[in-house]
């Protein structure tokens, strides 16, 4: 099996919903529902990626867990709410790493990754989804980044003190409404001071064009698709795909069949060929240096060809069905996404090398 290093998951959402007494137990040794755990990993192809700290939605809380609540008469999370389930995955992440015996590593530059991939430890990079829990000062920021946190992604579907937000009807242009506010343009300017990644996958049209033009990072999607083929307001115009390339970045893409599918549907019925399609207009507007893998694992709607992370093995076996080369399967697997973040976080001066 060839190395995968993937650009984005939920697992640590799943872990809090989970109705588990122990969900690092859970995680590392009796299995955990959904699409990821330690034992189904390295039955994969899965060597890694960026794990995503993220408050769930209210209503999905609401409805499928109350249990997570405070009362029943709640309306939203507060504050305080939030920065608690923060705070309780990443310290998910650290007891993982502590109690792996050595089998999961929290990765904070790509020289550690790739000794973690040589170590065939599962490297995890944290990332957050949604920067709601940020003050205005950053400090919250810099206290998350010195416990590890290298990836960032300042918006999710619903606004916050940073932008917008992105969520419309399918099918929408990207273009949904007003971008980054101020403080949002502060962030965008200290994350690529700090060479932190910023992720782009959650923001709307004129929030992309706020960061192209603040940063002077690469672009990073770490997991969206391509507009053209299906129209969700999340994927990716030609137009922004082009400043993408410009900037020598990277799209990680989505196996949410809502996200792939021309018709826009969760459809479980739905074929590996449609990532293949992706990839390639991809590749075709971005060049196969800078197209990767960003599943959604426990965040998305995966069909039944992948089912969980072990589905990877099917989809390399896909690659292989289309006539990708060696090469270019290793690049898509691993190397893009670890020159990506070379270029992201050393200014692409780490030394290269294929993890393969």
């Amino acid at each position: 099996m060839m190395k995968v290093f993937d650009g984005h998951n939920d697992v640590l959402a799943r872990m809090w919903l989970s109705n588990a007494p122990d969900p690092v137990a859970a995680f590392l040794e009796t299995g955990l529902p959904g699409h990821l755990d330690l034992k189904r990993c390295q039955a994969s192809p899965f060597a890694g990626g960026l794990f995503a700290l993220f408050v769930p939605p209210f209503d999905y809380v609401q409805k499928h867990h109350p249990d997570k609540l405070k009362h029943t008469q709640q309306t939203a999370f507060d504050a305080t709410e939030i920065s608690d389930i923060i705070e309780t995955q990443l310290s998910y992440i650290e007891q993982l790493a502590a109690r792996s015996s050595g089998q999961i590593q929290i990765c904070g530059d790509v020289p550690a990754i790739r000794n973690a991939l040589e170590q065939n430890q599962l490297a995890v990079v944290i990332h957050m989804e949604g920067a709601d829990v940020l003050d205005a000062n950053f400090e919250r920021l810099n206290y998350f980044y010195a416990r590890g946190l290298r990836s960032l992604g300042p918006l999710w579907n619903t606004p916050n003190q940073f932008g917008h937000g992105l969520q419309a009807n399918f099918p929408h242009s990207p273009d949904t409404g007003a971008g980054l506010t101020e403080l949002g343009q502060a962030l965008i300017q200290y994350c690529s001071e700090r060479r932190i990644l910023i992720d782009v996958s959650h923001m709307n049209e004129q929030a992309f064009w706020d960061t192209a033009k603040l940063s002077q990072l690469p672009l990073i999607a770490t997991h969206s698709n391509a507009h053209q083929l299906c129209p969700q307001a999340r994927n990716l115009t030609d137009h922004q795909l082009n400043a993408i390339k410009k900037s020598r970045g990277c799209v990680g893409v989505n196996f949410d069949t809502a996200f792939l599918r021309s018709d826009g549907q969760r459809n479980k019925a739905t074929s590996l060929d449609i990532i293949l399609d992706h990839i390639e207009y991809l590749m075709q507007h971005l060049g196969e240096d800078h197209v990767a893998l960003g599943s959604d694992f426990d965040g998305g709607f995966i069909s039944d060809q992948l089912q969980d992370v072990r589905g990877l093995t099917a989809l390399q076996q896909a690659f292989e069905t289309r006539g990708y080369s060696k090469e270019l399967q290793h690049k898509l697997c691993l190397d893009n996404w670890l020159n990506a973040l070379d270029r992201v976080w050393h200014g692409g001066n780490s030394q290269l090398k294929s993890t393969q």
